[in-house]
């Protein structure tokens, strides 16, 4: 029986084999002549609703065929599995130019006549880094204008078939699929192919690739832009290559091409900041011998005889301070004057990056024809989700036509639940940062007393501090948890958005992204925010020192200071994130695309067909783009927001941009179906949060130099308190601390034991010595470095925003030749358009119409000459 159902499958296979000659590796329909646009597919589930899913898809199938879409039927026992239904579209000329129309989409009219710019002289020097010509720019530079349909002469159309891209098609056959009605069910029109996706009366719903990615198509009509892109631009080893940005335009559209000019432009602008933050490290790295502070710490004679008093109540002991002779040697690579110049140069560098950036967008809409593309073009466009949930109606001020609304009190109860929601987890943030910090508390004992007592933790034990141990696997811990509420939140997020119901997609999308980085932001930044301006500044003084919650003393900064802690945390969640972000996005849709695939792999290529091999591809949704976006912005703010404290962040965000962009080029081309074409003319909302975040950046950075790193207690030192004029800096260790006279501990502090008997110990403060008659209350000197701090804060931020503002007023957003450009585009297109005008009522006139009088004649004649002179 077994070798009977092989032989019946074997003879369905011949059947199959002999009834196509050619490849079914095509996106024809089965007469090879019409293109197929999009592909729906769905399955007989046998379920109870399989009868209204029959219904629903022959009404919505109808309805396209009704609005001009021609469609073309696979059985399942034509698909691999033999369970899915494959549903192919073709839209005729007829319905792309009536929407193309109403798309507002811009078509060639004349073939670009301006002269392209003088060449500079260096570029043979970037040949190495360029793509071929065919490549780089697949299409000739045009003239266009808005497709109307009453115009077609006017246009360039020498092929109907290939006059609109397949990117062009796929939105336009899109912008009807997401519209069509099919049905009313509780008394509600029903429409959409998002709403059939989601109860499941199709399982997908995607364009074609134009070929497979690891060959050409057989097909001579067939592009293979998919297989140019992967070979050019999708592999790694051509990460030193320019990209394809017109390829990549043309192929998937401007949303994702504006996405990887982004992306490619931060990355080029990152190797500045990278080579001067590098600079900076070897500073500290060649300078590391020439500390005097390290060197008084390391010396027996000075730190080996400084008792330091013991770090917790009761169970630590005193030690002595040349034990973290290592740690302050490495704390000078991050806590030197280079530190000051960088955290200054990052300052302006993050405004050069803007301010070019919007030059790089300019020209960008203008080579892309989306200068007079705005965004208030697509508020006209609702999203179906608000026009299907929102019942009440009321007139278009802009239209004037009755479209649906959402009540006030109805969006008032809408934001107060998402507001209560976001609050909620913002609050959940922060108790886990204070679960994280009541960890460190809680867990230094136990390190300090591990450390002291075991002996095969010796020869690392001047590196591995109790201080340096509890911040390593502090940040562990908290990587973990912000991966954990990350998980949750994003879902959170998305569901409390479509609960607001935004009235269209740019709203949504802005809205999602101010939930999501907002969370982001705390989640990820709050713990480096801890370490930067909390830890160390709140002790306290042995004797009376401050606790949490009346239980846990709170911490202490390593006596070389709390900066090498929070380089520490820096790159653990900054390179965690990265680390996981990349396995993330390249392995987890590997291994779902082959554990789809090893079937199929087996069977014959006239077999397994184009739509099929896209069908077991990833889907990459509406928040595709959206994710991409705020993982750079997240790495944004760790380069920018905390640089001052290691200098080598850039260096590793270049490193880890590099592999991003060929990450995310591999995974678009091989892994995830092709995404319909979407119009974007900039990166939206993300480019306020970056404006922010760069002017925040300042003041963080300004607060890390004056209150986290010890430079500004140096310099007042080195130019006030010095006491050797030989040598400044000799004694700045003894200075910076102060004595406590043992016998003062309270019982709660002191520790059990003290077998050499120590009378006084050191604490890092400024305050007066037992003796004194100001007993333990701070000095003068302390006074003096709290205002240079401020000082330093106050005159940094000026100076740096001054710089900002005047290399922001001095740089112009558009570029002179694009905007000369855009001048002479607009000039020829009027042009030619009262041209075209004035001959065709010449050719009513001389056919003796009657409405095409003398004097609209002479209008329109006129318009031509005023559009000359001007």
């Amino acid at each position: 029986q077994q070798s009977g159902r092989r032989f019946n499958l074997f003879l369905k296979r011949r059947l199959r084999i002999d009834k196509r000659h050619q490849s079914k590796d095509s996106i024809f329909f089965r007469d090879g002549v019409r293109r197929i646009d999009f592909v729906l597919s769905y399955v007989d589930d046998f379920s109870k609703e399989l009868e209204k899913k029959l219904e629903r898809r022959k009404e919505f199938e109808s309805n396209l065929q009704k609005a001009g879409l021609e469609l073309e039927t696979e059985d399942k026992k034509e698909s691999e599995d033999g369970k899915i239904f494959f549903v192919k579209i073709h839209a005729p000329w007829e319905v792309l130019i009536t929407y193309a129309e109403v798309l507002n989409i811009k078509v060639p009219i004349k073939e670009n006549d301006i002269p392209c710019t003088v060449e500079n002289p260096l570029d043979c020097m970037l040949l190495p880094l360029r793509l071929p010509e065919k490549v780089m720019h697949p299409e000739p530079d045009y003239f266009t204008a808005p497709f109307s349909k009453d115009k077609q002469e006017l246009y360039l159309i020498n092929d109907e078939s290939t006059f609109f891209s397949p990117s062009v098609r796929n939105r336009i056959v899109n912008y009807i699929l997401t519209r069509c009605p099919y049905g009313t069910e509780e008394g509600k029109k029903k429409f959409g192919i998002k709403r059939l996706l989601n109860n499941g009366t199709y399982t997908a719903a995607y364009p074609l690739h134009d070929c497979q990615y690891w060959k050409k198509a057989n097909d001579p009509n067939c592009d293979n832009e998919r297989y140019t892109l992967y070979m050019e631009w999708a592999r790694f080893l051509r990460f030193y290559k320019e990209q394809p940005l017109d390829l990549i335009r043309k192929y998937y559209g401007e949303k994702i091409g504006i996405y990887f000019a982004w992306l490619g432009f931060y990355t080029e602008m990152l190797f500045l900041a990278a080579v001067v933050g590098l600079i900076c490290f070897l500073y500290g790295l060649f300078t590391m011998d020439e500390n005097m502070s390290s060197k008084e710490i390391c010396d027996p004679a000075i730190g080996g005889e400084i008792i330091m008093c013991p770090l917790c109540d009761q169970e630590c002991d005193y030690w002595r301070l040349n034990t973290t002779c290592e740690s302050s040697q490495y704390s000078h690579l991050f806590d030197n004057v280079a530190t000051l110049f960088f955290a200054i140069f990052m300052g302006i560098w993050v405004t050069l990056f803007l301010e070019f950036w919007k030059r790089r967008q300019a020209r960008l809409k203008y080579e892309w024809d989306l200068v007079d593309f705005e965004e208030e073009q697509q508020q006209l466009q609702l999203r179906p989700e608000y026009e299907a949930k929102c019942t009440q109606k009321k007139r278009n001020p802009v239209t004037q036509e009755m479209e649906p609304y959402l009540p006030l009190t109805s969006q008032a109860v809408r934001f107060c639940i998402s507001g209560t929601t976001v609050l909620f987890w913002v609050s959940l943030i922060i108790a886990s940062m204070i679960a994280v910090i009541v960890y460190r508390l809680a867990v230094y004992a136990a390190f300090a007393s591990l450390m002291e007592n075991t002996q095969t933790l010796q020869p690392i034990s001047g590196l591995l501090t109790p201080q340096l141990a509890t911040s390593v696997t502090a940040s562990c811990l908290n990587f973990v948890i912000i991966m954990i509420l990350n998980f949750f939140y994003e879902r959170i997020a998305i569901w409390i958005t479509d609960m607001e119901i935004p009235r269209t997609h740019m709203e949504y999308e802005n809205r999602l992204t101010m939930k999501m980085f907002l969370f982001q932001f705390v989640n990820y930044y709050s713990s480096c925010f801890y370490v930067a301006f909390f830890k160390g500044k709140f002790v306290g003084y042995p004797g009376a020192y401050t606790y949490m919650f009346n239980r846990w003393r709170n911490e202490e900064c390593d006596p070389a200071g709390c900066l090498i802690e929070l380089t520490t945390q820096l790159t653990i969640v900054m390179a965690g994130k990265q680390i996981w972000g990349n396995i993330q996005e390249a392995f987890v849709p590997w291994i779902c695309n082959w554990w789809g695939r090893r079937k199929a792999r087996n069977n014959p290529e006239n077999l397994y067909s184009r739509w099929e091999q896209d069908h077991d591809l990833q889907t990459f949704g509406a928040l595709g783009l959206f994710y991409e976006y705020l993982e750079m912005v997240i790495q944004f703010g760790f380069i920018t927001l905390f640089v001052a404290s290691f200098p080598l962040a850039p260096l590793l965000a270049l490193m880890n941009n590099i592999l991003e962009i060929r990450v995310d080029s591999w995974k678009l081309t091989t892994q995830y179906r092709r995404p319909v074409a979407a119009k974007a003319h900039s990166i939206g909302v993300w480019q306020a949060i970056l404006n922010g975040m760069a002017i925040l950046s300042v003041v963080t950075n300004a607060f890390i130099v004056a209150f986290t790193s010890d430079m500004i207690p140096r310099l007042v030192y080195y130019y006030a308190y010095y006491g050797n004029e030989d040598s400044p800096m000799s004694g700045y260790i003894n200075n910076s601390l102060s004595v406590f006279q043992i016998s003062d501990f309270p019982d709660r502090n002191k520790p059990k034991e003290n077998p050499e008997n120590f009378v006084i110990c050191r604490y890092r403060d400024y305050r007066y010595p037992p003796d004194h008659e100001r007993k333990y209350l701070h000095t003068m000197q302390f006074w003096h470095i709290l205002a240079a701090k401020l000082a330093f804060i106050i005159i940094m931020e000026h100076v740096v925003f001054i710089v900002k503002f005047f290399v922001a007023w001095m740089i112009p957003d558009v570029p002179a030749d694009v905007k000369a450009r855009i001048k002479r585009e607009k000039y020829l297109t009027q042009k030619i358009l009262h041209e075209y005008e004035l001959e065709k009522l010449k050719e009513r006139l001389c056919q003796g119409d009657k409405r095409a009088t003398e004097k609209e004649f002479i209008a329109t004649e006129g318009r031509v000459e005023l559009s000359r002179a001007m």
